[in-house]
């Protein structure tokens, strides 16, 4: 190897390591700021104290009991939303793939309403497991379609069967929230996406999920590069197309379930952030699913202190504003002569 292709190398490694470091600090700062911001505005020496030294003053019971779980789920949602996010646009090869494109995200809301209008379950805590459900029917369902037939679960086909999924479950919740006025007045509370009013026990449910999720992607980060080559490259380098793809979707699709289940549907982070990643770090899988992993919390955190702050003492759901945030996100993204390839 050469002397200045080995320094482009070392460039880029340095660089990529830089970003990262970034990535954390930034995760940090909106940690803290999600403790600190809100109607009640608590000071960072009184947060740490609360945290480290067991303070028993309003202050730090607000900190412990309901801004630590609501930034842990935050912490948890976005990364889910944003890893999962690059296994799709990987598996399929589609730069604007998201986690809802297996139907993902309403087969959670199928399990939700479902469980609201005909079992009486009335909390989020109760609604994690339907919502899961849900999720993981439909996408099962959208891979099962697109599996069948000849060329198997193409990207194509993956992409198209889960739109299909997706207006087929959609028109099903429609026509239950529209019979049912109760189930609608409680639905649509869940529906439009917030960390807010969720406790220890949603993140104690569903955390274990977060890290199959994870090791999941851990198994096919290396694979993706080969996928964004094509098909034909993939299994010349050794690796089983079919099950790498089925393994990415499995993994994307614990990951959308748990975010989904937990929060609701949020939009545009796992869309926007690993364009983002991507734009920082270049193309390389590991390292886009590294500095993902940190800035899709950071984005869910910095947007929920955000719709506290803004119009305190009301808060505006997380959902509507990372859906206000992500829309000039898109726009550039549409603008500009050409993307980072997934």
């Amino acid at each position: 190897m050469s002397t200045s292709k080995r320094n482009r190398m070392s460039r880029a490694t340095r660089r990529r390591v830089a970003w990262t470091v970034a990535g954390m600090l930034l995760l940090l700062m909106a940690a803290l700021l999600s403790l600190a911001l809100g109607s009640r505005q608590i000071p960072p020496a009184q947060v740490f104290d609360a945290l480290l030294h067991g303070g028993t003053g309003d202050n730090a019971q607000v900190v412990r009991a309901l801004r630590v779980p609501r930034t842990v789920i935050g912490v948890m949602v976005g990364l889910a939303l944003a890893v999962a996010g690059v296994v799709m646009q990987g598996i399929t090869r589609n730069p604007i793939a998201e986690p809802g494109v297996l139907g993902v995200s309403q087969g959670a809301s199928l399990g939700v309403v479902c469980a609201i209008a005909f079992l009486g379950v009335h909390s989020p805590a109760g609604y994690v497991w339907f919502a899961f459900a849900g999720a993981g029917l439909a996408a099962v369902a959208a891979y099962a379609v697109a599996g069948s037939g000849r060329g198997g679960a193409s990207p194509v086909k993956l992409a198209l069967a889960g739109a299909a999924m997706n207006a087929f479950i959609a028109s099903i919740v429609s026509a239950i929230v529209t019979t049912d006025a109760r189930a609608l007045d409680e639905f649509r509370f869940w529906d439009v996406g917030s960390i807010g009013g969720r406790d220890g026990d949603v993140v104690a449910q569903t955390w274990p999920f977060v890290l199959v999720g994870l090791l999941l992607v851990a198994v096919v980060a290396r694979g993706l590069d080969a996928l964004a080559l094509g098909d034909d490259v993939a299994r010349g380098l050794g690796h089983r197309v079919a099950l790498l793809r089925a393994v990415g979707a499995l993994a994307a699709t614990v990951l959308t379930g748990v975010a989904v289940a937990v929060a609701g549907p949020i939009a545009f982070v796992g869309l926007a952030v690993p364009h983002i990643a991507r734009a920082l770090v270049g193309a390389d899988h590991r390292w886009v699913l590294a500095l993902s992993a940190l800035l899709g919390p950071t984005v869910i955190l910095v947007s929920d202190v955000l719709g506290r702050v803004l119009f305190a003492p009301s808060e505006v759901p997380v959902a509507v504003m990372t859906a206000l945030l992500g829309v000039p996100f898109l726009v550039a993204l549409v603008r500009r002569k050409a993307t980072v390839p997934a």
